[in-house]
């Protein structure tokens, strides 16, 4: 009828904002509550829900009390060795004029595409008391055993400091770049020398950043799973992570126990958190004020050469001999340190390719990587929207919720998964749909600090004048917020692709016999079938994410250049 108003409802940003902050709250709390009940099971450990509840669980732990000792010694080892690996390096590359440190910066983040998978895979190649390349040399020129062995605690922890060496060095380097040079400039005039002014101002000055990087590597490394899982298991060396895959993989699987050891992992890193903060909020660590600076490279006269040399052999090692390692070992019949002509083949990619598990591996992997990607920058776009604009109520406790995973270690995190989603209604249990709920829910911590740190430094005024022109919420996220973090965006959804496509501890536990991915897959391959085959398998993945991301990589370029003009 004419002058009759048409009604219509269109939800406000709270009620949006409680939905989507609720449904992402829900999917993180939800494993964990199922882990906990799990862990108080003290019935039939294949009831669901538990029959009883007690500590029993927990009392009984005891028992296990060497595996924990094994986590803390290789945790604690390879964190000890990541940081100093992190500080040497973000040192040299932001205070020393080492030649090309330019170009030297951004290959320091290579370890991190060189998956621990396949470093682990390569260094078992080359440091095997056995087989290992380094040994079978060793034994050819009349040494006695063997020169190395990789599979030892110590070794097993050298090989994860390799690979978390570049999270720190991105972490403290970044602090290190931060910091007014000043400081050191006036102890080096008043006669100390560099070793003095880093150990006596530097170190003291970029604590916080150091310890940052510590709780984090640390938290990694109790967490870490697949160089313990390769180098570890055929000695019967366990720590946490690969005793809990073993307590859930044998007939009958020993759910309780294995919840029990989750929840005591977690609640470690829960209290290193803690010491973390007492320790930040009893010093002051202030050096950026006012006064405007900009970092300087000191000059370090001819011991930039062998600083150089420094970081050349990090790269050597992390990234360049394990690549090699798997390539070499991958077109042998028969993996020998010592090449001929006759042990080169093409069979074990012939192999691979022909397998449809294989095959199907892969592509589910990419898949999973491309909708990780793409439904977790909109879905972390807008809960960084919520968490530092919307001005909703309890923002900073939904924010502290869904950074709860970084906090717990991806298998752990699995398991509860494994235990909530074996009784859920719907059965997604063994479907990529469950692999794609896990990937979201655990690196949901990854994509909000990579987005939000670009939301941060957007003014708000930008969203308040479209407010005041008459915009809706809604347009102002799709018109302005959106289009200015694209550079947060797209470097969020390269990262989560790549940590979705290598991702271990997630996906062991809740993938399922039609719906297999790639890393698992060579996990099972290397403990049920050849080297060789395994090695081509890993370079196969390697060589899947490097196209994936370089036409991805043309496409984000493409796009920021498009958002420019």
């Amino acid at each position: 009828m004419p002058g009759r108003r048409v009604w219509s409802w269109r939800p406000g940003p709270a009620v949006v904002s409680l939905f989507v902050g609720g449904a992402a709250v829900l999917v993180v709390s939800y494993p964990i509550f199922y882990l906990i009940q799990a862990s108080l099971s003290v019935g039939d450990p294949q009831a669901r829900p538990p029959e009883a509840y007690g500590l029993a669980n927990f009392v009984d732990l005891t028992r296990y009390a060497q595996i924990f000792w094994n986590t803390i010694l290789v945790s604690v080892v390879a964190t000890v060795f990541a940081i100093l690996l992190g500080f040497v390096l973000g040192w040299i590359l932001s205070r020393a004029n080492v030649p090309g440190r330019e170009a030297l910066e951004p290959l320091m983040a290579l370890p991190y595409y060189v998956t621990p998978l396949m470093g682990a895979l390569a260094w078992s190649l080359i440091g095997s008391p056995s087989g290992g390349f380094l040994n079978q040399v060793w034994r050819a020129l009349g040494g006695e055993g063997h020169l190395i062995d990789i599979t030892t605690p110590y070794g097993i922890a050298w090989v994860m400091a390799l690979f978390e060496g570049s999270v720190a060095f991105v972490m403290i380097g970044a602090v290190l770049k931060s910091m007014d040079p000043a400081l050191e400039e006036a102890s080096q005039m008043l006669g100390a020398g560099r070793l003095r002014t880093m150990l006596k101002i530097t170190l003291p000055l970029v604590l916080p950043g150091v310890l940052g990087a510590a709780i984090f590597v640390l938290a990694e490394m109790l967490g870490s799973f697949s160089a313990a899982l390769v180098l570890g298991l055929p000695n019967r060396f366990y720590v946490v992570t690969t005793a809990m895959y073993q307590l859930v993989s044998q007939y009958p699987p020993r759910f309780p126990q294995a919840a029990a050891m989750g929840v005591s992992l977690f609640a470690v890193m829960f209290a290193m958190i803690w010491i973390y903060r007492r320790i930040i909020s009893a010093g002051t660590y202030v050096t950026i004020t006012g006064k405007a600076f900009r970092p300087r490279a000191m000059d370090v006269g001819g011991l930039r050469w062998p600083f150089l040399a420094i970081c050349i052999a990090y790269l050597a090692v992390a990234v360049i001999l394990p690549v090699l390692t798997i390539t070499y070992a991958s077109f042998q019949h028969l993996t020998s340190a010592f090449p001929r002509a006759a042990n080169f083949t093409l069979v074990n990619y012939q192999t691979a390719l022909s397998l449809d598990a294989v095959r199907s591996a892969l592509g589910n992997s990419l898949l999973l990587g491309l909708a990780t990607a793409s439904i977790g920058v909109l879905l972390m776009g807008f809960l960084s929207w919520l968490i530092y604009r919307s001005r909703l109520p309890g923002a900073g406790a939904i924010e502290y919720l869904l950074m709860f995973p970084q906090a717990v270690p991806r298998l752990v995190f699995a398991f509860g998964m494994l235990w909530a989603w074996l009784i859920f209604p719907i059965p997604i249990y063994g479907t990529l749909w469950l692999l794609l709920i896990a990937y979201l829910t655990v690196f949901l911590p990854l994509g909000l600090r990579t987005i939000s740190g670009v939301i941060l430094q957007i003014d708000r005024s930008l969203e308040e004048s479209a407010q005041m022109c008459g915009a809706t919420w809604g347009y102002r996220l799709r018109t302005v917020t959106m289009p200015l973090l694209k550079p947060g965006l797209i470097a969020a959804w390269l990262l989560l692709f790549i940590a979705s496509v290598r991702e271990l501890g997630a996906s062991i536990l809740l993938m399922g016999p039609k719906a297999k991915v790639i890393t698992p897959a060579i996990v099972e391959s290397w403990f049920s079938t050849s080297t060789e085959l395994t090695a081509a398998m890993a370079l196969l993945q390697t060589l899947a994410v490097v196209a994936a991301l370089a036409l991805l990589f043309a496409v984000a370029r493409r796009a920021v250049q498009q958002g420019g003009e």
